[in-house]
Order: C-alpha cells, then sequence, then structure tokens
C-alpha cells in the first residue's frame, strides 16, 4: 500500500515540474524574439534569462521541500524573490506586466506552500499593489482589466498549487489512516488476549503462591498441613493448565463470522473494496473453522503480498473463495501460512489452492468435507 502515496507524490511534483518547463520554454522564446526584433539588447536578454531559469530552478525545490515537510526553505524563497525582482527590472516596460503577472505569482505560490497563509496574502496585496498601477499607467492598460487580470493571475496560480500541495497532504494522512487502523486492530487483539489471559490465571496463580507460601512455614511446624497444602497446590496448578489448555483450543477453533468481518475491517482500513457473500449454515463447526482458518491466512496473504484495491470472499457448499486483484509480478505460493493451511486441510479431508489467475487477480481456494 505505500507504494499509492508515493505515486500520487510522483504523478503531482511531474504536472507542476512540467508547468514549470513549459512557462521556462515560453519566456525562452519570448526573450529570444525580442532579441531578434531589436527590442532588447543580447546581454540584457541573457540576464533576465539567466534570473528567471534560477527561479525555475528553485522553485521544483521548494515544492519537494512542502511535499516533504521540510523545513521552510528560506534561502530559496529569497533567491527567488531577488530573481524575481531582477527579472521585473530589466524587462521592457512594453511588456513588463505579462512578465510580472507570471514571475510574480510563481514566486507568490512558493510563498503559499512554504508559509502561513496570512503572510502569503500581505505579499500578495502588496504585489497587486504594485503591479495594477504600473499596469495601468505604464502599459496604458484599461483600470478593469488591470484589476482582473493581474488579480486572477496573482490568486489562481498561487491557489492552484496550494491546492495541489494540499491535496498531496490529505493522500497521505488518509493513506497513514489507514495503517493507523490496521495496527489499531492488532493491538486491540492482543490487548484482548492480554485480557483474557490475565482473568484466566491471575487469581489462581496467585492463590498457588499463597498456598505455597504457607506449605513453605509449615514444612518446619506441621508437616501434615504443609503435605495439604501442597496437595491443593498441584490441585490448582492442574485447575490452571487445563483452563490454559481449553483456552488455547478456543483461540485454535476460530469463529467464521468473527474472522469475516475481520479480515473484511482489516482490508478496508488498508484500501481495499471487500464484498462478502456466504452461506454457512449447513456446515459443522469443524468445518467452519477450518474455512475460518483459511480467511485468516488468506487475508494475510493479500496485506502482505499484493496492492489490493478489491477482494471478494465468497462461501457457497463448504468452497471458500478469496479473490484479489493488485498482484504485482510473480507471488509465493507456497510460504509457511500458505504451506500449513494447506497441510491442515489436506490432513481434514479438504483441498487447496492459491495461483494468479492472470492478469493482476490472485485466488485462493479452500473446500472442506461436506
Amino acid at each position: 500500500m505505500a507504494a499509492r502515496p508515493e505515486l500520487a507524490r510522483k504523478v503531482l511534483l511531474y504536472w507542476m515540474d512540467g508547468v514549470i518547463a513549459f512557462i521556462a520554454v515560453a519566456f525562452t522564446f519570448m526573450m529570444l524574439g525580442l532579441v531578434i526584433e531589436g527590442m532588447l539588447p543580447v546581454w540584457r536578454a541573457l540576464v533576465v534569462a539567466a534570473l528567471l531559469l534560477t527561479q525555475f530552478i528553485a522553485f521544483p525545490f521548494i515544492l519537494r521541500a512542502a511535499f516533504d515537510d521540510k523545513p521552510r526553505p528560506t534561502v530559496l524563497l529569497a533567491v527567488s524573490g531577488v530573481a524575481t525582482l531582477g527579472a521585473i527590472a530589466l524587462t521592457p516596460s512594453g511588456l513588463g506586466t505579462s512578465t510580472w503577472e507570471i514571475v510574480a505569482s510563481l514566486w507568490l505560490s512558493g510563498l503559499a506552500i512554504s508559509v502561513p497563509w496570512r503572510v502569503s496574502v500581505v505579499f500578495g496585496v502588496a504585489l497587486a499593489a504594485i503591479t495594477i498601477p504600473v499596469a495601468v499607467f505604464v502599459s496604458r492598460i484599461p483600470p478593469v482589466l488591470a484589476v482582473v487580470g493581474e488579480g486572477i493571475t496573482l490568486v489562481v496560480t498561487p491557489l492552484a498549487f496550494w491546492l495541489w500541495v494540499w491535496l498531496w497532504r490529505t493522500i497521505r494522512e488518509a493513506h497513514e489512516s489507514q495503517a493507523a487502523k490496521s495496527r489499531l486492530a492488532v493491538a486491540e487483539e492482543r490487548l484482548r488476549f492480554a485480557r483474557d489471559l490475565h482473568d484466566l490465571l491471575g487469581h489462581s496463580l496467585s492463590v498457588i503462591s499463597l498456598k505455597s507460601e504457607l506449605a513453605a512455614k509449615l514444612s518446619v511446624k506441621d508437616t501434615g498441613r504443609a503435605a495439604g497444602e501442597m496437595a491443593q497446590v498441584r490441585e490448582l496448578a492442574g485447575d490452571a493448565l487445563a483452563e490454559v489448555h481449553a483456552a488455547v483450543e478456543g483461540y485454535r477453533s476460530l469463529d467464521l463470522s468473527r474472522e469475516l468481518s475481520t479480515v473484511r475491517a482489516a482490508l478496508e482500513a488498508a484500501g481495499a473494496r471487500c464484498t462478502v457473500e456466504t452461506s454457512t449454515d449447513d456446515l459443522s463447526p469443524a468445518a467452519r473453522s477450518l474455512l475460518a482458518w483459511a480467511v485468516r491466512e488468506g487475508g494475510t496473504n493479500i496485506l502482505k503480498h499484493s496492492r489490493a484495491t478489491r477482494c471478494a470472499i465468497t462461501i457457497d457448499r463448504g468452497v471458500l473463495e478469496i479473490r484479489n486483484n493488485g498482484v504485482k509480478g510473480p507471488q509465493r505460493t507456497s510460504g509457511s501460512g500458505l504451506r500449513g493451511l494447506s497441510e491442515r486441510l489436506t490432513a481434514a479431508g479438504g483441498t487447496f489452492s492459491a495461483s494468479a489467475t492472470g492478469s493482476d487477480e490472485f485466488l485462493l481456494r479452500a473446500a472442506v468435507p461436506a
């Protein structure tokens, strides 16, 4: 399951890198056109191109710092800001506003994903207060168009990048929440076992300890009573051992309905949609216990060895089928868990198989005697 957030991270970063690369290429051709038309000296175009390249190189690192929750890239933000100011200062006034809009919005985007939103808003208002008057008085753009154009560029671009970063963090938190649910389910099962074991042995062992201590004291005063106390200790120890055997046998004889619900909850917590269709009314207790073991091992196998997004569990006439997708590459079908399950079913007169069925699906099939 860990590959899903990593894939989302790569897709989002590559998409945003592509946007930056497109803008860089567009500005390169714009600078080249200005040089060819004689509107911009070669040295000036090279300096502007270098400043823009500095910003376009710094921005992906700022993005990755935001994605990976690294410390705020203050130096990169400062370098990007200086490059922005330099590019704007050296751009011809006739083309200044379009350059300012894009370059300033990229720098503002870096702020939006790196600092608290209030700081970004302050800088955004300051940039709008500078660029809108320049667009009106220098480039002779109508006030309404200047306000709309500058405002949209300085708001939409940072907001878009901020939303992509927010989307990634949401995906990561959802995955971490699923993993936490799985760990919590395991922890609850361990706690239940510990509680049952404490309730089972706590009283018996306490009494055995007290009677053993009493017998030790009586051994030098009244050997008859000491022998009686030790006989009771032996009886209590035998009873406790029998209770432990009964408890272990109870854990070994799994409940089929409980295992189905547990496996379904674990798979859904891991991000796989699980459907369960069963008909088990005609099964004997022994058959239900065997199928419960198969369900548990099948669910464990899916969680450990696949990236399943869907799973179907069916039981009909004593035949269990667990089918899941997310199989990548050759699958192990002879692990210790599956091998032990096969031996258990075969010894009881049933059958077992587990193999890939083509494309990316895996099928576990277990049949118990009628």
